[in-house]
């Protein structure tokens, strides 16, 4: 297995220790959102390595995705368990922010929220969360 794959793998297991939300990988977007939310992980872009001569590798600034996405009827209890799992993601991936010494460093960036009105049914609060993955390869297929 490629240390891409192992390290979003790992990450996608960290993810699913979260208490509340249903968390899935590259998965098509459900018809509802669980009572205590969602949250998907998207594989992203590692985008262009910075290339080491000696010894040959491969130094990423991978930005991967996760989506959350919370529903209830009232706007204050949907920004208040958005901002939950905000902090449960952030406590997730600071406790231990090398994921076992596969990445330099994790990082959750700043999210990109909104707010989806679904006809007869409770608004969806969604947000993406980029989380960069630094990590060394040796080689570009990772």
């Amino acid at each position: 297995m490629t240390t891409r794959e192992t390290i979003l793998q790992t990450l996608f297991k960290r993810l699913q220790t979260i208490s509340g939300p249903k968390v899935l990988r590259n998965e098509v977007l459900p018809e509802r959102v669980p009572a205590g939310g969602l949250l998907i992980l998207r594989d992203g872009e590692p985008g262009e390595p910075e290339v080491s001569l000696s010894p040959l590798s491969y130094y990423w600034q991978h930005l991967a995705s996760l989506e959350v996405l919370v529903s209830h009827a009232n706007a204050a209890e949907r920004d208040a368990a958005l901002d939950a799992l905000f902090t449960a993601i952030a406590a997730t991936i600071n406790a231990d922010p090398t994921l076992g010494g596969l990445c330099d460093r994790v990082a959750a960036q700043a999210p990109v929220t909104s707010t989806l009105g679904i006809e007869g049914a409770a608004s969806v609060k969604a947000a993406t969360v980029p989380i960069e993955l630094i990590y060394t390869t040796a080689d570009q297929l990772g």
